[in-house]
């Protein structure tokens, strides 16, 4: 079975801050990490390749500082790395970020199982993966927290809901993005730090995807992002006292009042 994991390098969350002037994510000086989701998924592929045999290649779209984080995916017990690095990705949204993976997936042989995290910590959007899905023609499950089985090219899983989860049974080839809750990722192993050393992530260009340029970057969103900014906090607050019964009843009526405008 050959297991490809779509991974994002991302600002540290704990680092995040906004610049002031510009209103955008402010990246300078912010240590960059593998996406916390996509930490996940990464883990979840190396954890099936165990149980099932095959591979696990680990693909990421971004600048070539990228690289640091397909190493350490190598260091996880992944067995191969690219990337794919082009000044025209610049300013892609998630429909022209999808055609890109898309592309370099395709170009990368066949595949049975694709894993990506639920989302990105960075945009939220929670789009990507669902979105790789139609561009490569893919049934898909989103939210994935636990993989029971798979046999006969069949897997069953669960998803995660509101309310409680689905059991859902999916056929190969497939796209999951999984939660948190799937699994705890493991720490590098020596022998894994020993080959990411050593190991050449190679990385290739939009030609060499044979990406259509009218799909790429900015010319091929159609989404922009025009400001970044803090919620400003509205409304009066106060704060409700006495036992829990009482609190309750209090809480209920202003609910209650302003549901009904008064």
């Amino acid at each position: 079975m050959r297991i490809v994991v779509c991974i994002k390098q991302v600002p540290d969350a704990k680092d995040v801050r906004l610049d002031p002037v510009t209103n955008t994510l402010s990246r300078e000086g912010v240590k960059s990490v593998i996406n916390p989701y996509d930490r996940h998924a990464m883990e979840e592929g190396v954890r099936l390749k165990e149980q099932y045999g095959g591979t696990v290649t680990v693909i990421s779209m971004g600048p070539p500082q990228a690289k640091a984080i397909l190493s350490e995916a190598i260091s996880c017990g992944v067995d191969d790395a690219f990337l794919v690095s082009d000044r025209a990705f610049a300013g892609s949204d998630t429909l022209a970020t999808t055609y890109t993976l898309a592309q370099a997936i395709k170009k990368s042989g066949a595949v049975d199982l694709v894993l990506c995290g639920k989302q990105a910590t960075d945009g939220d959007t929670a789009q990507v993966g669902p979105g790789l899905a139609a561009r490569l023609d893919m049934p898909y499950v989103t939210c994935v927290k636990k993989i029971n089985a798979i046999k006969d090219q069949v897997m069953r899983v669960e998803r995660m809901m509101d309310d409680g989860y689905d059991e859902v049974e999916i056929e190969l080839p497939a796209l999951l993005t999984v939660v948190k809750e799937i699994n705890v990722p493991r720490f590098p192993s020596l022998r894994g730090l020993r080959k990411a050393k050593t190991f050449d992530i190679p990385s290739y260009s939009a030609a060499d995807i044979d990406a259509d340029p009218a799909q790429l970057g900015l010319g091929g969103s159609p989404t922009w992002v025009v400001k970044v900014f803090p919620p400003e906090c509205k409304g009066e607050r106060s704060m409700i006292e006495g036992s829990l019964e009482e609190i309750a009843d209090k809480l209920a009526g202003i609910l209650s009042d302003s549901a009904y405008g008064a």
